[in-house]
């Protein structure tokens, strides 16, 4: 063969294997052999093309890698996609490609799919940034702070780390905007566990729940997906300024329902109920003549409340306050003051109790408690008689001084007689005026 003709064969077979050789372009697929592998990046030669390109570390996948040599090693083949060029001569130059790129438009897929079925997502949260929580789906998701559950959430750190459920509510893959919410999941689930707790729950019922948040007036139960309230004043039988003095979030605690409205999902429930009654046992723990120590919660015009035990008042009538004659308790007594107090009557049914602060002390020289009392040979101790016929009309309610029936009673518990007390002295008929010039 001549020279001529070998060269001309030399040149066809360059020109062929130049046009075997694929041009890279941005944006392509291409396959590439792992060379090298370095601590940040792999390095590898593009099939077809006869240059090299590398991928770093944070290009590899859209999972963190802490070990670059635990994702690849040399001689794997890899479906890459062309990101840019790395310098200005193309020739020889290399290219940035990437792993990741490529198996984000593979889950961009899939989740435009699942979207557009009405399916749902589960991601872990990455982290708590402003504003609400990042996942990562694949692909970076954001979930606003009011899509992140169906009640304010002041702290959002407790979800970092967690697996949620959440629902596609906007996707646009060219813009990388993925926003979820975990919000429309609780929603969900409460409300068909809510038809089932409305179903079978009645008003009387004691069940188990868990404190889900607290609030100024009160605390929220859930009792399996639906939330009842138990009122601040639902709580216990002593006085509670905030629920927080008494609960914790994530308590277990045992409830009594008191109203069940379905129509406004709404739960009216109470601790206190479940709690031994206040005026149980009441004559044990408060019998007559015995000293107790209470704190003044009212006062009124006609004597003063005193809580002797808690959810237990007594009533200490004005005449039983002091030896000397007050106006009013307010005189002497002020709300919140603790005081010794002495049970003069117990009523359980009725949940009355006789109490009184001045059969604790001695009445002193000249007052009217000291002064001996005539009432026909009978010394009427209570103070409604004066003696002789008088003091049986005057004592309390007289043939002469009856009440009227509507007024026998208020809403304390107490009797007009119990509230009036000596104030019933003060009445006269003139029959009681014709007694006093017999008297005389």
């Amino acid at each position: 063969m001549s020279e001529k003709n070998e060269s001309s064969e030399n040149t066809e077979t360059m020109a062929d294997a130049l046009k075997s050789v694929e041009t890279v372009h941005i944006g392509d697929t291409v396959k590439g052999e792992v060379l090298a592998v370095e601590d940040k990046q792999l390095v590898v030669g593009i099939e077809g093309t006869g240059v090299e390109g590398v991928v770093p570390l944070k290009e590899l996948s859209t999972q963190p890698i802490d070990d670059i040599n635990s994702v690849a090693k040399v001689g794997d083949k890899l479906d890459l996609v062309v990101i840019s060029t790395i310098g200005k001569d193309k020739e020889n130059g290399q290219y940035l490609l990437s792993k990741r790129r490529l198996e984000a438009q593979k889950v961009w897929k899939d989740i435009q799919a699942k979207a557009d079925a009405g399916e749902t997502i589960t991601a872990p949260v990455t982290s708590v940034v402003k504003g609400g929580l990042v996942v990562n789906a694949g692909v970076r998701g954001f979930v606003p702070a009011s899509m992140v559950s169906d009640h304010f959430v002041e702290d959002l750190s407790q979800y970092k780390g967690q697996e949620l459920e959440f629902k596609i509510i906007e996707i646009e893959p060219s813009e990388n905007r993925l926003i979820l919410s975990h919000r429309a999941i609780v929603e969900a689930g409460k409300a068909e566990a809510r038809k089932e707790i409305f179903a079978k729950i009645q008003p009387g019922d004691t069940v188990e729940g868990k404190v889900a948040r607290l609030t100024n007036f009160g605390a929220f139960v859930d009792l399996g997906g639906v939330d009842g309230l138990v009122h601040v004043s639902e709580i216990s039988f002593d006085h509670v300024d905030k629920p927080s003095d008494v609960l914790k979030v994530g308590q277990d605690i045992k409830v009594k329902v008191l109203a069940v409205d379905p129509d406004r999902n709404r739960i009216s429930l109470s601790i206190k109920a479940t709690l031994p009654q206040p005026w149980d046992d009441i004559e044990e723990k408060a019998p007559a003549g015995s000293v107790l120590t209470g704190t003044v919660k009212r006062l009124t015009s006609f004597g003063a409340f005193v809580e002797v035990f808690p959810g237990v008042e007594g009533l200490v009538h004005i005449s039983q306050i002091s030896h000397e004659h007050i106006a009013t308790p307010q005189d002497v007594l002020s709300e919140g003051q603790e005081i010794q107090v002495k049970v003069l009557s117990v009523d359980p049914d009725q949940h009355r109790l006789a109490l009184s602060i001045k059969a604790l002390t001695e009445a002193p020289e000249g007052s009217s408690d000291d002064r001996p009392r005539s009432n026909g040979g009978n010394n009427n101790r209570g103070g409604n008689s004066r003696g002789g016929d008088r003091g049986g009309r005057r004592g309390g309610r007289s043939e002469h001084t009856q009440i009227p029936a509507e007024y026998q009673q208020d809403d304390s518990g107490f009797s007009m007689g119990d509230l009036l007390g000596d104030a019933l002295k003060n009445l006269s008929t003139p029959n009681d005026e014709k007694d006093d010039k017999d008297n005389k």
